[in-house]
């Protein structure tokens, strides 16, 4: 016969997560701290480097910061900044694509940034190799590709590609833009707002030894290496960004060409032939530097899509991190800085979590907090978007007025108090609870399960 101490236990908290983007990464490692115990699935064999440059903003860092103490100086041993002495602070220098950089219209390259933000940009792998570090390799499972998500009266069931089945309490969708989990939120109340939006633009990637890019780009007028630092070329057809990755031993390059045609292949990432991806871009009058730079990219267009409208990030146990809320276009470099204060807030609200009937207050906390901010990053995305591609109102192709948007649109990015999220999520956490003792601990264990 059961004891009465048996009878009055809680059943165990058993949370999946399905996603190993940096977002569900970073959620992982927020759990380890909280001390709640999880397995992480993984579909891929290994962690992909697609993307291969990422930046990450004083927010970023900040909320990384909080989520896993010592990650900047982690951070810094795989980061590079720019090489132009005195541009430490320099986001990007503005140029436009076309032949010449606009130096025959009298424009030289200008810098916007801040005085809060550091310039610095990493290899994808690498960044994931420092997140994924400190957690357990018993704990981390490849090859485990989800397949179904259902909620039951217990919690959820997940089914994998290879016929294993896992039961939690709850799921957190961090799949991705093409997520199957967003579905599972939205597609019963809002089914027309499940699949991402196509931004009309797609994009060619490339990384090239910066040895090399530094020969093809050679010196500007100021004697300064073009390839060192990072770069927006600003274009009305073409926008092209470079900069260094790899402790400044390479150049990641992404090319975007707008396109005014419905994406009509059937996968988001179309391959082509390289005279075809060449003359895409020549044809446009931009300068042959960058088109040879474009010669080390891999042929595939990548159609970049968006979820400018997202209602609610969560329905009942299911709930939504990262790209499967709010994937955004990166012309805000504030992607991953999104992923990462998803993470932070909801790592400290589970970590609250004492029985499963507390989860969705937990996740409805979460998303008053966090999708305000995050949709306002898709949206004023988009607006950067335009203002590279010298369409936004107002604006068009005068460069001393994109210059001046672009010093000042990021700030409430950059500078936003994520500590007075976390406070804020947690005292109205407990106040919906009755949970009135801080720092109190969840009971039982936490499941991880990442796919991509």
């Amino acid at each position: 016969m059961a004891t009465q101490t048996q009878q009055n236990k809680q059943p165990p908290l058993q949370v999946a997560i399905i996603g190993a983007g940096i977002g569900g990464l970073a959620l992982a490692v927020g759990l380890l701290h909280q001390g709640v115990p999880f397995t992480l699935y993984e579909a891929a064999k290994c962690f992909s480097t697609v993307g291969a440059g990422v930046g990450l903003g004083p927010n970023a860092l900040r909320a990384m910061e909080e989520i896993q103490p010592g990650f900047r100086k982690l951070y810094g041993s795989i980061s590079s900044g720019n090489v132009t002495p005195g541009k430490d602070h320099a986001m990007m220098d503005a140029l436009l694509v076309e032949e010449g950089f606009g130096e025959k219209r009298g424009w030289k390259p200008v810098s916007y940034g801040a005085a809060c933000y550091e310039r610095t940009s990493a290899h994808r792998k690498d960044l994931l190799d420092i997140i994924t570090g400190s957690i357990p390799k018993e704990n981390l499972r490849f090859g485990k590709r989800v397949t179904t998500l259902s909620q039951t009266d217990r919690g959820v069931v997940i089914a994998f590609e290879d016929g294993e089945f896992a039961e939690a309490s709850c799921a957190v969708g961090s799949d991705g833009v093409k997520g199957m989990s967003r579905g599972v939120v939205l597609g019963e109340r809002w089914p027309e707002l499940v699949n991402a939006t196509y931004t009309g633009r797609y994009v060619y990637r490339a990384v090239i030894p910066m040895q090399k890019a530094m020969k093809i780009m050679s010196k500007d007028l100021d004697g300064h290496e073009r390839a060192g630092d990072a770069k927006m070329f600003m274009g009305d057809q073409c926008i092209i960004v470079t900069f260094p990755i790899s402790k400044g031993k390479e150049c990641n390059m992404v090319c975007f060409k707008m396109d005014d045609k419905p994406w009509m292949y059937h996968e988001w990432t179309k391959p082509v032939t390289k005279d075809l991806m060449l003359s895409d871009i020549s044809e446009l009058g931009v300068d042959r530097r960058l088109v040879k730079l474009l010669e080390f990219a891999n042929p595939v267009q990548w159609a970049l899509h968006d979820h400018l409208a997202t209602p609610t990030y969560f329905s009942g146990r299911v709930c939504l991190l990262g790209d499967s809320a709010h994937a955004t276009l990166p012309h805000q470099a504030a992607g991953a800085g999104q992923c990462i204060e998803d993470a932070l807030v909801l790592s400290r609200l589970l970590g609250l979590v004492s029985s499963p009937n507390q989860l969705e207050t937990a996740f409805s906390v979460y998303d008053g907090i966090r999708r305000p901010r995050a949709q306002r990053v898709v949206r004023t995305s988009r607006e950067a978007g335009d203002i590279c591609a010298l369409k936004a109102p107002g604006i068009g192709d005068d460069m001393d007025k994109i210059v001046a948007n672009q010093c000042q649109r990021y700030l409430w990015i950059w500078e936003h108090d994520l500590l007075d999220d976390v406070v804020r999520a947690e005292s109205e956490f407990r106040s919906r609870t009755g949970k009135e003792t801080p720092g109190q601990q969840p009971t039982g264990s936490l499941v991880l399960a990442v796919a991509v």
